[in-house]
């Protein structure tokens, strides 16, 4: 079982039910069940133990109180699985251990613009079927700092097709990482409503949930 979670406490994504139906329909065709809230109180010790993986799904702002941050970490810690799409790194930018999760806090975006994304590593769930040089429009996020040194990357935007970038000829914006127990990945795409029927996309988004729910395919 997933949770797709698209609470928003900020700018809310006009792309988030797109999300959710696209998920819906991509657990279906993989026999996964999966639930969608924006009801914070789900955060519990009990009800997240249900599920195989937690998809922040745009969220924004803060969104979880205390107890429900506690419970969200004794989750991970147990072996839980998170998946980060887009806007999830602009979310509880107070707490630094999510910060940590996701792996690098949003820090600012240009206009949406169509640009070339590099896979780093075309051998994962992931990645495995993206093109090396992947042409695609989205909303590219600049983040407060490189995450490359506490994640494995997987792609990179390159910021010469684009105007906007300022994190160099570094740029990750699709990693994951094992942490504290539980399995994070996290994807900068997704902001668009057109990327949820985009057959690429969809398939890197649930490549990074069955990494993160550890689903045997």
């Amino acid at each position: 079982m997933l949770l797709i979670f698209s609470k928003t406490a900020g700018y809310r994504h006009a792309s988030i039910e797109n999300g959710i139906v696209a998920i819906r329909r991509l657990a279906a065709e993989h026999h996964v069940g999966v639930e969608a809230s924006e009801d914070a109180a789900v955060f519990t010790n009990e009800n997240l133990a249900r599920y195989r993986a937690v998809i922040f799904l745009n969220t924004t702002g803060n969104i979880l109180d205390n107890d429900q941050k506690a419970a969200f970490q004794r989750y991970i810690h147990a072996g839980g699985g998170y998946v980060g799409v887009h806007s999830a790194s602009d979310t509880e930018h107070d707490w630094a251990w999510y910060g940590q999760l996701v792996g690098a806090f949003f820090s600012n975006h240009p206009h949406i613009a169509q640009a070339i994304v590099h896979v780093e590593d075309p051998q994962t769930s992931s990645t495995s079927m993206l093109p090396a040089q992947w042409v695609r429009t989205d909303e590219w996020y600049n983040f407060h700092e490189n995450p490359r040194a506490h994640v494995h990357v997987l792609l990179t935007v390159d910021e010469k097709t684009y105007q906007g970038g300022t994190m160099g000829t570094d740029h990750p914006i699709a990693w994951y990482h094992d942490f504290e127990g539980g399995r994070s990945w996290y994807t900068a795409m997704g902001h668009t409503p057109d990327s949820y029927s985009e057959p690429l996309f969809l398939s890197h988004l649930w490549g990074g949930i069955s990494y993160a729910a550890n689903l045997k395919e």
